[in-house]
C-alpha cells in the first residue's frame, strides 16, 4: 500500500513539474510566409503546380542552377588542398578586397586611399545585421532608419533587433504599379536631419522597380541636403540587368558625390552560392586611420556574434573574382541568368497584354527588373490561383520571375487571365 501511494505521489509530482515548465508562456510565432508557400507547393500533387514564391534562381527546366564558373572555382579551391583553419574575424582578406572592388569599382577614391572598412559576412542578411549593430552603436546622429514601403520582409525585424527605430518612406504606387517617386522624395525631404535611409541598390525586392539614373541623382541630392546617411543593400549586383557595372550605379554615384555610405553585399543570387552564405559589409571612411578604428569596432561586434565566418564559400567567390578568365566567364553566366528572366518578362507581357487581352495594363511586367515582380494581383486573386490553378505566390501578388520557364509560362498566363476575370 505504501509503495503504491508513493508511486501515485511520484506521478502527480512529475505532472506538476511538467505543467510548470519554464517555457509554458512561450507563444507560437507566425509561420514564415515564404516557407509556408513552399510547404503548400510540396504538398500539392497536381502536375501543373508552379512555385513562384521562392527567391532563388531556377533554370529553364525549373531546377536549381550551379554556375559552370562556380564549378571551376570549386575545382581550383580543391586543387589547392586548403586547410580548415579559422578565418580572421573579418573573413578572408583576399575575398573582402575583391568584393569591395566589385562594388565600388576600380576608380573609387575611398578604395584607392585605403579608406573602406570591409568584413566578410554570413551572406546579405549577416551584412545587414552587422551594419545595423554598427550604426546603432556608433552612428552619432540618429537611431531612425527609413525603409522603403514595401521592402524585403526581413529588413524590419532585422533592424529592430539591431536597436534601430524602423520607419518608412513611400516607394510603391499601387495605382501605376510603379515607383512613387514624388512620395519618395517628399518623405525623404521630411525625414529628420541625420536619419539613416536604406536604399536597394538594384532589383528592388519585392517590387522589381528601380529608380532611373536621373532619379538616383535626385535622391542623392536630397540625401546630401538633409544630411541623411545612406545604407545600400546590394543583393543582386549583375543579376538585375546582366551588368555588374550598371547595377552598381547608385552606390558608385553616391560615393562620387561625396557621401559616406554603408553597403551590404550578397553573393547568393549572382553566384548561386545560396547555401554557402557569402556576403560582405563595408563602410567608407575619411582616411586609413579612421578605417582602422572602424575595423576594430566591427571585430568587437562580430566576435561575440559568430566569432568568424565560414571559409568555403569565400574561397569559391574569391577564385572567381581574382581570376580574369573565370571572372569573364562568370559575368557571361550572370548575364545569361538575367537575360532569361528578362525574356520571361517579355513573354508574360505579350501573353497577357496582346494574346489574351487580360483586363488591365501589364507594361509594368517589362519595366520592372530583377528576380521579382509585383504583378498587381490582389490577395483574393492569389488565393484563387493557389487553390484552383495550383500556382503559388505571396498574397500581395509578388512573383519570382525565375520560377517561370517555357514549360509553364503559358499555363501561368492563362491562369492569371482567369483570376483577373473572376473565372477561377
Amino acid at each position: 500500500m505504501l509503495s503504491s501511494a508513493l508511486a501515485r505521489r511520484s506521478v502527480a509530482s512529475a505532472r506538476c513539474v511538467r505543467s510548470l515548465s519554464v517555457w509554458s508562456n512561450v507563444q507560437a510565432g507566425p509561420p514564415d510566409a515564404i516557407l509556408g508557400i513552399t510547404e503548400a507547393f510540396k504538398a500539392d500533387k497536381d502536375p501543373r503546380k508552379i512555385n513562384l514564391g521562392v527567391g532563388a534562381y531556377r533554370d529553364e527546366n525549373g531546377k536549381p542552377y550551379i554556375l559552370p564558373s562556380v564549378q571551376k572555382a570549386e575545382e581550383i579551391v580543391l586543387a589547392s588542398v586548403p586547410n580548415k583553419e579559422y578565418l580572421p574575424i573579418t573573413g578572408l582578406p583576399e575575398f573582402t578586397r575583391n568584393a569591395a572592388l566589385l562594388a565600388y569599382g576600380t576608380e573609387s577614391t575611398p578604395l584607392k586611399e585605403g579608406a573602406v572598412a570591409v568584413t566578410q559576412s554570413i551572406s546579405g542578411t549577416g551584412a545587414l545585421r552587422i551594419g545595423g549593430e554598427f550604426l546603432a552603436r556608433h552612428y552619432p546622429k540618429s537611431k531612425d532608419i527609413f525603409l522603403p514601403a514595401p521592402t524585403w520582409g526581413n529588413h524590419i525585424p532585422l533592424f529592430r533587433d539591431s536597436g534601430l527605430n524602423v520607419r518608412s518612406y513611400r516607394y510603391f504606387n499601387k495605382e501605376t504599379v510603379g515607383l512613387d517617386f514624388a512620395g519618395l522624395k517628399a518623405d525623404l525631404e521630411a525625414a529628420p536631419e541625420g536619419a539613416i535611409v536604406l536604399l536597394h541598390a538594384c532589383a528592388h525586392n519585392p517590387t522589381g522597380i528601380d529608380p532611373t539614373p536621373e532619379q538616383w541623382a535626385q535622391i542623392s541630392d536630397i540625401v546630401k541636403e538633409k544630411k541623411l546617411f545612406p545604407f545600400f543593400d546590394m543583393a543582386y549586383q549583375g543579376f538585375a540587368s546582366g551588368s555588374t557595372t550598371k547595377d552598381a550605379f547608385a552606390v558608385r554615384h553616391f560615393v562620387e558625390q561625396g557621401h559616406q555610405v554603408a553597403l551590404s553585399q550578397s553573393f547568393a543570387k549572382n553566384m548561386g552560392l545560396y547555401g554557402e552564405r557569402v556576403g560582405a559589409f563595408s563602410v567608407t571612411t575619411a582616411d586609413a586611420a579612421e578605417k582602422a578604428r572602424v575595423d576594430s569596432q566591427l571585430k568587437i561586434i562580430i566576435r561575440p556574434m559568430y566569432s568568424n565566418p565560414p571559409v568555403n564559400g569565400a574561397r569559391i567567390a574569391n577564385a572567381i573574382l581574382s581570376n580574369a578568365d573565370l571572372y569573364t566567364q562568370w559575368e557571361s553566366e550572370v548575364k545569361g541568368m538575367a537575360d532569361r528572366i528578362i525574356s520571361m518578362r517579355e513573354k508574360l507581357y505579350n501573353s497577357l497584354q496582346k494574346e489574351l487581352n487580360t483586363p488591365g495594363e501589364w507594361g509594368h511586367i517589362k519595366s520592372q527588373i530583377g528576380m521579382f515582380s509585383f504583378t498587381g494581383l490582389n490577395p483574393s486573386q492569389t488565393k484563387a490561383l493557389a487553390e484552383k490553378a495550383h500556382v503559388y505566390m505571396t498574397h500581395d501578388g509578388r512573383i519570382s520571375m525565375a520560377g517561370l520557364n517555357g514549360g509553364n509560362i503559358e499555363y501561368f498566363a492563362q491562369s492569371v487571365d482567369k483570376a483577373v476575370r473572376g473565372q477561377l
